[in-house]
């Protein structure tokens, strides 16, 4: 019984500290797509849906692949303390999404220029 508390508790340390580490690389994480596009695919085919994009699956992936390459293209832009929350925060609940990270480090990038500037009395992470 204790072994098998131990190897939870190991196996879900490794997944987070996967994606904290990559936030640390210079590498954008690769996430899987899978359970987020089938989650929307899912929705979008249902007749009483309304408001939101009717995305097959098949484009679901596509469009999170393009963010990705977007993604790759910024990612040295962006602040390291940034990356690992965004990445930490975006990765939680096992839905990543490439459109959730890179609205979450574009918010982070444009707090910075708010509070760095004009309202500098207020303090955030700084590197």
């Amino acid at each position: 019984m204790y072994f098998r508390w131990i190897l939870q508790g190991s196996v879900s340390t490794a997944f987070l500290l996967t994606a904290v580490l990559a936030a640390w690389s210079d590498e954008v994480p690769v996430s899987d797509l899978n359970p987020i596009c089938h989650g929307i695919a899912r929705e979008a085919s249902d007749p009483g849906e309304r408001g939101g994009p009717d995305l097959s699956f098949a484009q679901c992936v596509s469009s999170e692949q393009a963010l990705r390459s977007e993604l790759v293209k910024e990612w040295s832009s962006f602040a390291s303390a940034d990356k690992q929350n965004c990445v930490a925060e975006t990765t939680m609940g096992g839905l990543a999404s490439y459109t959730n990270l890179y609205g979450c480090l574009r918010s982070a990038r444009r707090a910075r220029e708010m509070f760095n500037g004009p309202n500098s009395n207020y303090q955030i992470e700084r590197e």
